[in-house]
């Protein structure tokens, strides 16, 4: 393996992962754009349009425990790479219904709890897999340059797949296949040190280390309850249409702009760190970072001008791309291999819940308050949130480095 001081481009095994995560995700983006846009031509109901973002996560609900345990057992690249496998069948799927003319609501919602189950399986061992390519020493500078390819995905995947759509939805299942199918061969091919697997018996008790693991570590118990309520309070991407229609008057185009704005934030700040790691006062810059979140949250649920706001937005999503990296480098650090499945499958279970939960929660107290107090008040709470969290975790907040001694 190279020196930890290499460029990344010298790791080979995690930058052929890197471009296959990065093909992956982009695909996925590009098949909820064909599939949002074939459900609202098909039932006209913004309902449905609801019942694929939460047909998606629920597999990941309950698949929790399995997936955590089957990334502890077996090879991870296998995995993942039958993952994707799945993901190339569910749209050459949609690319028959498509060109046949069958495509009902019904089969879109069918094919969403399918991807849900492969995005289940795949996301624990997409996490726990990086660990075993780089150096501990490498991990943060890794984990940051795997989260800028993401970010680049989100934001590019949709813009692409909304290009390709004037082809046809046709088009776009085309092309997510085969795009599917290069991660497939990418994470296949990924190779590193052999890793005995897990030779505990599957049971009850054991699906549930990695709960178990998480409650007692002070520090990933923190840094991932952390993320979850200061996601769950400061999120404000659910009421952004209202925001642009109503308050900064932008229309549909300024809308796109809104959204774009946090993962322009978290791509900058992602590179940024892929060159200069964090490598001190971790702690205090975690919770740094959140607090910067939730002022940036109130700046935009305050501001009346559009500038301003897409401003505000970007340094949110900066500011979460620093608290998502430390977070990510102490959990994978702290945790030994044959437990990492198990534990960023439940990681993973802490981040789907915060968005989702968020977007329920800027809803019902927009709905109570409005759009602008929803958000201040979730600006607020994050705020609250961070110094609580502060009294709660001491040792998390005085935490020096990622790598204890």
């Amino acid at each position: 393996m190279p020196d930890a001081d290499a460029p990344l481009r010298s790791f080979r095994p995690f930058m052929r992962f890197w471009f296959g995560r990065l093909a992956g995700t982009m695909a996925n983006q590009m098949l909820m754009v064909a599939v949002g846009w074939q459900m609202y031509e098909l039932t006209g109901s913004a309902w449905d349009l609801g019942l694929v973002g939460l047909y998606q996560f629920a597999p990941a609900l309950l698949l929790v425990l399995v997936a955590g345990q089957a990334a502890d057992r077996h090879e991870r690249r296998r995995i993942l790479a039958l993952c994707m496998t799945v993901q190339v069948a569910i749209a050459l799927t949609l690319l028959a219904a498509t060109q046949g003319g069958w495509a009902s609501r019904g089969l879109l919602l069918g094919l969403s709890v399918a991807i849900g189950f492969a995005k289940a399986f795949q996301m624990p061992a997409q996490q726990a897999i990086v660990p075993l390519l780089v150096p501990p020493e490498v991990l943060p500078r890794a984990l940051a340059f795997s989260s800028a390819g993401m970010q680049a995905a989100i934001i590019g995947g949709p813009a692409l797949g909304g290009f390709i759509f004037a082809a046809g939805a046709g088009t776009v299942h085309a092309v997510c296949a085969l795009l599917f199918a290069v991660a497939v061969w990418l994470f296949a091919g990924v190779r590193h040190a052999p890793v005995p697997p897990s030779t505990e018996p599957v049971r009850l008790a054991t699906m549930l280390a990695g709960v178990r693991f998480i409650r007692g570590r002070p520090a990933v118990l923190g840094a991932i309850s952390l993320d979850l309520f200061a996601v769950l309070l400061g999120g404000a991407t659910a009421l952004l249409p209202i925001f642009a229609k109503d308050i900064l008057h932008v229309g549909p185009w300024g809308l796109g702009l809104l959204r774009a704005a946090p993962a322009v934030g978290a791509l900058a700040m992602s590179i940024g760190l892929s060159r200069w790691p964090i490598t001190r006062r971790v702690g205090r810059r975690m919770f740094g970072a959140v607090a910067v979140y939730g002022l940036a949250t109130l700046v935009f649920g305050l501001s009346t001008h559009f500038w301003l706001s897409m401003a505000a937005l970007a340094v949110a999503g900066a500011s979460d791309m620093v608290s998502v990296v430390i977070r990510q480098s102490l959990v994978q650090l702290e945790t030994p291999n044959e437990m990492r499945g198990r534990v960023s499958a439940v990681n993973a279970i802490f981040i789907g819940a915060s968005n989702q939960l968020g977007e329920f929660e800027s809803g019902a107290t927009a709905a109570w308050l409005g759009p602008v107090g929803s958000v201040v008040l979730g600006g607020a709470g994050c705020l609250l949130v961070a110094g609580l969290w502060m009294k709660l975790f001491p040792d998390l907040a005085r935490r020096e480095r990622l790598l204890s001694p």
